[in-house]
């Protein structure tokens, strides 16, 4: 069983494929022992040939596809049910989250997860992103910290370190990725962030778009509300 599955969800990232996957095994490769699952959200360009010509020669690359677009949210999803390892690793396939950061964040978890942390969330201070989207995402932090109380500054960063069991226990929605801080602790675990590095798109154009997050993200933040509302924690104890 290795150490660690990083799961990396793409639709249509031909051009970044082989650069992403060279700066995984670059910062894992005799760190930690790990397997590197791609999942093709219904790509329509040829993200899946350079993936399956890849894993010719890297036999620790697994693929997985929907033969549709299905959402980043449940492209994640999909890599985690099949992961062998009980850590999972998550970034976004378009570069713009650096590889090297993952074992800070893994220790990160193994050394507090006896404290009941769960989840340890990538937090990008230096964005490098255009200024709508920085003030769209602080806006949207802000808004989502106070009505969550998630203990979260970037909860969009796509790079987490967390258990894989902890993120099965809970509630599954379109969107997750934006709320798995919160969902995480609404299920009695514990979060923390840990600082990374964020780099500009260097190939390509984002595939999972900005067109529907004021309005959806309206609606999932409400439902977020409602799940936390219907949720207790009892304290319980055995009788002998």
């Amino acid at each position: 069983m290795p150490d660690l599955s990083v799961v990396i969800p793409v639709q249509n990232e031909e051009e970044n494929i082989r650069l992403l996957i060279d700066e995984v095994r670059q910062s894992l490769d005799g760190v930690l022992d790990y397997e590197l699952i791609y999942v093709n959200d219904g790509s329509t360009d040829s993200t899946l040939v350079i993936l399956e010509d890849y894993r010719s020669g890297f036999p620790l690359l697994r693929i997985f596809s929907h033969q549709t677009g299905a959402g980043q949210s449940t492209a994640v999803r999909t890599g985690i049910i099949h992961a062998k390892s009980p850590v999972i690793a998550t970034l976004d396939g378009d570069g713009q989250n650096d590889p090297a950061d993952i074992p800070a964040l893994y220790q990160a978890l193994m050394a507090n997860a006896d404290t009941g942390v769960v989840l340890v969330n990538g937090y990008r201070k230096e964005r490098k992103d255009t200024f709508i989207k920085r003030i769209s995402s602080k806006l949207a932090n802000g808004i989502r910290g106070w009505l969550l109380d998630d203990d979260t500054p970037d909860t969009g960063c796509g790079l987490k370190v967390f258990n894989r069991q902890a993120y099965l226990e809970i509630p599954f929605f379109d969107h997750l990725h934006r709320f798995l801080p919160a969902m995480m602790i609404n299920g009695g675990g514990k979060v923390m962030s840990v600082e990374v590095n964020h780099r500009e798109r260097q190939l390509g154009s984002s595939h999972y778009g900005f067109f529907d997050r004021l309005w959806v993200g309206i609606f999932d933040l409400m439902g977020v509300i409602w799940l936390k509302s219907r949720t207790t924690h009892p304290v319980v104890s055995e009788d002998d």
